[in-house]
């Protein structure tokens, strides 16, 4: 069997301000305030979020 693969993204900008949508993103991510970090599994839906809040977040 192999390991599954992770992400690990960081909040580095602000959600204030941003739509209610991304601001939901962010919490489904597991971010909670800045420089928090969760480590996430690598599939098509948390890459989705992670795209559609880029601009908030870094992936390490």
């Amino acid at each position: 069997m192999s390991e599954k693969k992770t992400l690990t993204v960081k909040l580095v900008r602000s959600p204030i301000g941003t739509r209610t949508s991304h601001r939901a993103t962010v919490v489904g991510l597991g971010l909670r305030r800045m420089n928090s970090t969760s480590v996430l599994e690598d599939t098509p839906a948390v890459r989705g979020m992670i795209n559609k809040i880029a601009y908030l977040v870094q992936v390490l």
